[in-house]
């Protein structure tokens, strides 16, 4: 399927799917890595491998007409909403058949037929860019809800209490999600940040809040349902911190050294993978045999992905000029 409502429908309800979905997210991240660290695209990137559950558990909450503003570490989200691998990787690529036409790159993944609004790179920059489509919705008279997704840094700038502030005297149909991955770029949270749950700033705004495992995607869901049902009904904003860790570094040049000897081991534990995997094979939806094949099959067809994509062309110098004006259909 290209990027497609369909995508994000396959999602409803369809345990399996939400697995395969996240095997396409882990495999993607892993080949985009070896893409950057073999020189064939240029720039950076930030990886969401560890970060699966969440994005697959939003989309697979959401409506078609929903819309989610992300962050730059945002290909898992824009993957899980409908976004095609070829689309996706032919951006970040720079080349012409991307979803932003191969102008975008890495950070800057959009497309308003699944519902990515425009990727901010600015820390917390999606935020205010939700709440204002939140507001439109509420103007319109519309059930649909934005959300806005963005890390624990993010907590500590003026943006997100200014946008917290005004969407709970306003009941906006949005729904924050800190997507809490323990570190700010390269400093622990801790470090930078007075409080252990980040979720209770929302009572300064007598917002409902809380967090949630964001390694599990049934704890996501569960918790998405209820603000979302909030959201749609005039109930007003929720705020929902899901504690997450990023397998990788940063951004593709960091190694994360920071990190204290055997942090990481200890929360591979909890990998989304696994932890969907187990799921599944205890209610008798796969069995390990058909995750090994699941999984041969995600490597094949980004792989086939890759080469499509080496072969697509690249935007030509007159291409920087579009979609600077929109036409009067007058």
């Amino acid at each position: 399927m290209n990027n497609s409502v369909e995508r994000r429908s396959a999602l409803k309800d369809n345990e399996v799917a939400w697995f395969e979905r996240m095997l396409e997210i882990r495999e993607f991240e892993k080949q985009t890595n070896l893409l950057f660290a073999s020189g064939s695209i240029r720039g950076t990137t930030h990886l969401c491998v560890g970060q699966e559950a969440l994005a697959v558990g939003i989309a697979s909450v959401l409506n078609k007409d929903d819309v989610v503003a992300a962050t730059y570490r945002g290909h898992g989200l824009a993957l899980a909403l409908g976004l095609s691998s070829h689309s996706a990787l032919a951006e970040i690529m720079g080349k012409a058949t991307g979803c932003a036409g191969g102008l975008g790159g890495s950070m800057h993944l959009c497309d308003s037929s699944v519902g990515i609004l425009p990727t901010s790179a600015i820390i917390g920059g999606g935020m205010p860019i939700a709440a204002g489509a939140a507001l439109a919705f509420q103007i319109q008279k519309k059930s649909n809800v934005a959300v806005a997704v963005f890390g624990d840094g993010a907590t500590n700038i003026g943006a997100f209490h200014e946008t917290l502030n005004l969407a709970a005297i306003w009941k906006l149909p949005v729904i924050f999600i800190c997507d809490n991955n323990v570190y700010g770029e390269y400093s622990r949270f801790n470090i930078t940040t007075p409080i252990e749950d980040l979720h209770t700033r929302a009572d300064s705004y007598d917002m409902p809040n809380l967090k949630i495992d964001g390694m599990d995607i049934y704890t996501v869901r569960t918790a998405l349902e209820a603000a979302v049902e909030r959201a749609r009904t005039g109930g007003g904003p929720t705020l929902i911190e899901a504690k997450t860790y990023r397998f990788s570094g940063h951004s593709r040049a960091d190694t994360a050294p920071y990190r204290p000897e055997g942090e990481l081991a200890e929360w591979e534990k909890r990998d989304p993978l696994k932890v969907t995997q187990e799921h599944l094979i205890a209610k008798g939806l796969l069995s390990s045999e058909k995750i090994a094949k699941m999984i041969s099959e995600t490597e094949e067809f980004i792989q086939a992905t890759i080469k499509k994509v080496l072969n697509d062309p690249e935007p030509t110098v007159k291409d920087m000029f579009k979609n600077i004006l929109a036409e009067s259909k007058n």
